[in-house]
């Protein structure tokens, strides 16, 4: 019975072993076929369209994206070729190219379906829209603008835009803001709080990229500060200050709602008047 015992436990040891081995294998072969049938990133080829110019700043390739383009017509990479259309877009490629490259170009755009990745990107975008709608109603006519820009289209990226202080309009372009973008992606920095001076203006600023994994920097938000507004206009009066805090203030609505810690609760129920207040 010993050695019947044994026999059983070294068996299903071996079954679970086995079993194991299985599930592995079919783990990689799944992850396998699923890498070919999606691709790579395009950053993994040779021929990635930017190159980093002597002011280390990134600049679209040309050359490089030509091949790309011959490479996707003839090996199939779902991932990659729709990397390289959207990059394509973003740089107006189809001008750049000659006439009969623009027939290739076609053909790439076809084979991979090149219409549905701006609707795509649109669709991505919908929901930061809303953000961007929503925070700007927040604080009407305090001379901080919110804007939105869809990267997917350059030419006319302005899709979003409230609390207008810049004098822009809807489907307005963007200049080097992709640019810079990716330079600044490329040095992992963040663009945060920089100031701008043109002419007798000056602002405030933030721009946050809006990253997709299957494309990179597809749109980005920006927050722009009248600056010479706030302390010009509105400190030099009092009366304007104090509208300004109204309309910085402003609510539409009051709801019985906790958003306060567990102990600053408790010290607002004592008479605490705001986060600085050490009454507590």
């Amino acid at each position: 019975m010993h050695g019947l015992g044994s026999d059983i436990t070294i068996n299903v040891i071996a079954s679970v072993i086995a079993s194991a081995i299985f599930l592995a294998v079919g783990f990689a072969w799944g992850k396998y076929k699923e890498r070919r049938r999606f691709g790579r990133n395009l950053e993994e080829y040779d021929f990635y369209p930017f190159t980093i110019n002597r002011d280390n700043v990134p600049e679209f390739n040309l050359k490089d994206f030509r091949l790309g383009m011959h490479y996707f017509l003839k090996n199939s990479d779902h991932t990659a070729a729709r990397q390289l259309i959207f990059i394509g877009e973003q740089n107006n490629v189809r001008v750049q190219l000659e006439p009969a490259e623009q027939k290739e170009y076609a053909r790439l755009f076809d084979k991979y379906q090149g219409s549905k990745i701006a609707d795509d990107t649109n669709e991505y975008l919908e929901n930061y829209v809303r953000l961007v709608r929503l925070i700007g109603k927040s604080f009407p006519n305090t001379g901080i603008e919110i804007l939105l820009h869809n990267l997917a289209d350059p030419g006319h990226s302005l899709i979003a835009l409230e609390n207008n202080v810049t004098g822009r309009h809807l489907r307005d372009g963007t200049t080097n803001l992709l640019i810079d973008l990716k330079k600044r992606q490329l040095a992992q920095e963040d663009k945060l709080n920089y100031e701008l001076n043109i002419g007798g203006r000056r602002f405030k600023c933030t721009t946050i990229p809006i990253v997709r994994k299957e494309f990179g920097v597809v749109g980005a938000i920006c927050i722009n500060i009248d600056a010479n507004y706030l302390t010009e206009h509105v400190i030099a009066d009092q009366k304007r200050i104090e509208e300004w805090f109204k309309n910085f203030l402003r609510v539409d609505m009051q709801l019985d709602e906790n958003i306060l810690g567990k102990e600053e609760r408790a010290f607002a129920q004592k008479g605490k008047r705001h986060f600085k207040d050490e009454v507590a």
